[in-house]
């Protein structure tokens, strides 16, 4: 109960911290030393009350245009961002005719970056419910499929030490991070650089569990203590990311790529590529879960420890190769995550730790398999409810649906009813 507390905290100050409401131009991010904004006119004729929302490096927000056509958004930081134009506010018989409603953009030498839209007659074309609903659908599977890799990695976890690790979150970050550097700032092959990075991400999982976690479970400290630990330690990686990696957004090679056609299905080359892998990698988890003699005994370290250690299982040496996959899954899914927020930052896995213990929870603790459901489950609401729901409101609805399974079953989807406590 006290991880599912922690998480609705979490999720109120996500929406606290990274969602600006609507309001007039001038209204909006004033407290921000950098400044998008633009003129919304057609034929000479400024536009008013047009929407403009802008997205990126955690932040979101939106404004309408004024009576000159004018609109301004502050943003806190430097960056690349996603600026878009609600087509539905523009007037009836004006378009987007160039360059879409969306538009990618990035600050320069200045603080202040223009943003504007090509505007001509015609008529809007529409997507029917159906289309968005299958294309998000596939959109959302491919979300949870990747979160699926984070949230088994801190569900084995879990089950074998009975730790929730906030610090997860920074592995997700490493992996893209060691990415970004092997690929773009050492030139190296982009498959490689992720081999690389994955193999490196394991290693800090070992050695975190080596230096940190084994000499705190030898010594016996209680569950409470250790969680804050792992607050503590999630702080201190992610500031020394900062420090190291800077505020901004990177791109990894790749990123970007013209999407592909399927019918009423829009897949870039790398969305495609991140789903067949991710289902790759997850049959090869379940595999080592199922047929293997240390995935065994990872599954009886995690009903109980102290009857596998009595049955001759070296719980602590079960407990580091955990820690490994975990952390080795965790780099892999930051790899793709940063490819389909997209870009790669210093705090990108915190803004992903919220849906990764809302899958873990709503699955239910402790067991993978319960995982990969309610990371399926998370990655396809958070996608679909945008249909109904403001994007900014995804999270909140997420949440709302483990609430509401936990209050019918509270041990989570596939956990038991002895794990509970």
């Amino acid at each position: 109960m006290l991880v599912i507390l922690f998480v609705t905290l979490l999720a109120a100050l996500s929406m606290a911290t990274f969602s600006a409401g609507s309001a007039h131009a001038d209204e909006v991010g004033t407290e921000y030393d950098f400044t998008l904004s633009g003129n919304v006119k057609f034929n000479g004729e400024a536009l008013d009350g047009v929407a403009i929302a802008v997205d990126g490096n955690g932040y979101t927000a939106d404004t309408v245009t004024d009576a000159a056509g004018k609109w301004a958004i502050g943003v806190p930081e430097k960056g690349a961002y996603e600026v878009t134009l609600d087509e539905e506010t523009l007037p009836k018989g004006v378009v987007v005719a160039k360059g879409g409603n969306v538009i990618d953009t990035e600050f320069g030498l200045t603080d202040r970056k223009s943003v504007n839209f090509f505007l001509g007659e015609g008529t809007r074309n529409t997507v029917s419910f159906f289309d968005q609903f299958v294309n998000r659908f596939v959109n959302g599977l491919n979300f949870g499929l990747l979160l699926a890799l984070a949230a088994i990695g801190v569900s084995l976890i879990f089950g074998t030490t009975g730790l929730s690790n906030f610090a997860h979150a920074e592995m997700i970050t490493f992996g893209a991070l060691m990415t970004l550097v092997f690929s773009v700032s050492l030139g190296l092959p982009i498959w490689l650089a992720i081999l690389i990075a994955i193999a490196l991400s394991g290693v800090l999982g070992y050695g975190l569990d080596a230096v940190i976690w084994k000499p705190l479970r030898r010594k016996g400290v209680a569950v409470i203590p250790l969680m804050i630990v792992s607050i503590g330690l999630s702080l201190a990686l992610r500031y020394l990311y900062q420090y190291f990696f800077g505020g901004s957004t990177s791109q990894l090679p790749g990123a970007g790529m013209t999407d592909l056609k399927f019918g009423p299905i829009s897949l870039s080359p790398i969305d495609l590529a991140s789903m067949g892998i991710s289902i790759v990698v997850l049959l090869a988890v379940a595999f080592f879960l199922l047929r293997t003699r240390i995935g065994k005994a990872t599954r009886a370290v995690s009903d109980n420890p102290s009857l596998a250690s009595a049955s001759g299982i070296d719980v602590d040496n079960v407990i580091r190769i955990v820690w490994v996959v975990g952390a080795a899954l965790a780099g892999l899914s930051g790899v793709l995550w940063a490819y389909f927020r997209p870009g790669v930052s210093w705090d990108m896995g915190f803004q992903m730790l919220l849906l990764v213990f809302a899958a873990v929870t709503l699955g239910g603790l402790g067991t993978a398999f319960g995982a990969l459901v309610g990371s399926l489950i998370v990655g396809l609401f958070v996608e679909l409810s945008t249909l109904w729901l403001p994007s900014d409101m995804k999270v909140v609805g997420a949440l709302v649906i483990l609430i509401l399974v936990l209050l019918f079953r509270p041990q989570g989807i596939l956990g038991r009813k002895e794990r509970i406590g």
